[in-house]
């Protein structure tokens, strides 16, 4: 980790940049995978989960009797909270539901703007070391709530050619019926270009590395939509002198052990509690199962003294992070000053786990500085929104004049004209 101690502002462009990944040509190999998958089909999903997953699946297809097994193999305890999770993410996506609001900007003018479901969206859901089963919840709650006619599930298989069951469990518990076992590029392929089996889609959700991240960024050459562009995770903690250290320490942590291209960032006003947190990760690392992950990822991660808290809000809204812990005890004085965050943790009992699993809002956020541009998952991102207008003939009367006027300022004659001749009528 690397301490810095009351940086100057001259030195903040350096300390907001994120580990530079090494550099690969990912192009050339995401352009052979699509076109592979556009004439291969079904057989070329095959061959790829056996070359990146090594695994012998027969169809990609998930069928019902895996759906009924897998429910079998995890445990009571995890299926109550993965419901009671289930239930609080519905809650509070719930709220998002927007009435239709209808405005009469003129007399006799009426607009309003009413919400339209994407119809078919793709969710890509990691397997591998962490099956981010809570994924599911968080992206097929709200598409569901949109009123999503069709939501297509993949998600890499196993060596043996198995899915996760608490992902199969989840998926089942939300009602999605169309899944898959396909990973990394070649799922994101099948779900932009479409299969034998797996349909093509309008709208692709979910995380991935730097080649699923790639892959849906080259699906919108085709005109298919994504959530948000994505990166690392990363958590930003800003810490008074009444915060925890063990709190704060355990909090960089859940998100160190993400990945070795994770990045965490400390920011105190008090030294004392800056050299307690420290030691707390030092100590608390040593029981973590991702320990090496962990701490490859702590490598590139800051740990920063600042004068006040004023000037700690103006760093972390320069670095714009994904997840951001406010562990002080007037946070609700501070929450103006927020600008750019994903999602904003408050106090010493709000860790950022909470958010990523059970208390409702989602966690798929934007991360590598898109804080400052992009906004989180919500409802709104599976609904399109179509706006409508009715002119009386008494609105067209009381409007017809100033469309008439701009409309020939702009030279565009056939506009005038369709104004016009209504209003001799």
């Amino acid at each position: 980790m690397k301490i810095y101690r009351y940086p100057t502002k001259d030195t903040w462009f350096d300390l907001v940049k994120r580990p530079v990944l090494e550099q690969q040509e990912i192009s050339a190999l995401i352009a052979g995978i699509f076109k592979e998958v556009q004439s291969n089909g079904d057989q070329a999903l095959i061959e790829f989960n056996k070359k990146f997953d090594k695994a012998d699946t027969q169809s990609i297809r998930i069928t019902e009797a895996e759906i009924e097994i897998a429910e079998n193999q995890i445990s009571d305890d995890l299926k109550k909270a993965i419901q009671k999770a289930k239930e609080n993410i519905s809650k509070f996506h719930s709220s998002q539901i927007s009435d239709i609001s209808k405005i009469e900007t003129t007399k006799g003018v009426v607009c309003w703007r009413e919400n339209r479901a994407v119809e078919s969206v793709g969710i890509y859901i990691p397997g591998g070391t962490a099956p981010l089963f809570s994924t599911v919840l968080m992206l097929t709650v709200p598409a569901n709530l949109a009123g999503c006619k069709e939501i297509v599930l993949c998600t890499p298989p196993d060596k043996d050619g198995n899915i996760n069951p608490a992902i199969l469990y989840t998926a089942k518990l939300c009602g999605i019926t169309k899944l898959f076992k396909t990973g990394g590029a070649q799922a994101i392929a099948a779900m932009t270009l479409g299969t034998e089996s797996v349909p093509r889609v309008y709208k692709i959700f979910g995380p991935g590395n730097q080649f699923v991240v790639a892959a849906k960024e080259y699906a919108q050459r085709y005109g298919v939509a994504i959530d948000m562009p994505a990166g690392p995770s990363e958590v930003l903690v800003i810490a008074d002198e009444n915060a925890v250290p063990e709190f704060c320490a355990a909090d960089l942590l859940s998100q160190a052990e993400h990945g070795s291209d994770s990045q965490v960032v400390f920011l105190t006003t008090s030294l004392k509690v800056l050299n307690e947190t420290i030691g707390s990760v030092e100590q608390q690392i040593k029981d973590l199962p991702r320990n090496e992950m962990a701490g490859k990822s702590l490598g590139n991660s800051n740990f920063i003294l600042l004068n006040s808290l004023e000037e700690a809000l103006e760093f972390s809204n320069l670095y714009a992070p994904e997840h951001l812990i406010l562990a002080i005890s007037d946070f609700e004085k501070y929450i103006p000053m927020v600008q750019n965050a994903g999602s904003v943790f408050l106090g010493n009992y709000s860790c950022e786990s909470a958010g990523d699993y059970a208390s409702g809002t989602n966690h798929t956020l934007p991360t590598n500085a898109y804080a400052k541009n992009y906004s989180g998952v919500s409802l709104d991102s599976f609904v399109k929104k179509i706006t409508f207008q009715h002119l009386s003939k008494e609105g067209l009367e009381n409007l017809g004049k100033t469309i008439e006027i701009m409309a020939e300022a702009e030279g565009l004659l056939a506009h005038k004209n369709a104004v016009s001749i209504r209003l001799k009528s």
